[in-house]
């Protein structure tokens, strides 16, 4: 059975190449859905303007792609709410200087 804390370690693999931290820790991953060999993932960047949206999908999908029992990855990019620097874990926080 596929375990949200498996996805999300998987998703620690994907890295914003700007401030070197990755998705989950910068807290750009809002959400994981899993149904059952499906997974479903709801991400947001630092910007609406940041151009590796396309980038950051594929790498989900070969990420979480690997997990045993998955047979289809989907990422969700949205923009609502909007990201902000509150959102980050506190070691991102503290490597950032917050």
């Amino acid at each position: 059975m596929i375990q949200e804390d498996d996805v999300l370690e998987a998703l620690s693999n994907v890295i914003d190449p700007e401030l070197g931290l990755d998705f989950v820790e910068l807290g750009l991953v809002y959400g994981v859905e899993i149904d059952g060999s499906k997974v479903g993932i709801t991400f947001t960047l630092t910007t609406p303007a940041c151009p590796i949206g396309p980038q950051v999908s594929e790498q989900m999908q070969e990420f979480v792609g690997e997990l045993p029992g998955v047979t289809e990855v989907t990422p969700n990019m949205v923009f609502t709410p909007a990201w902000t620097p509150d959102k980050m874990s506190e070691d991102a926080k503290f490597a950032l200087g917050y």
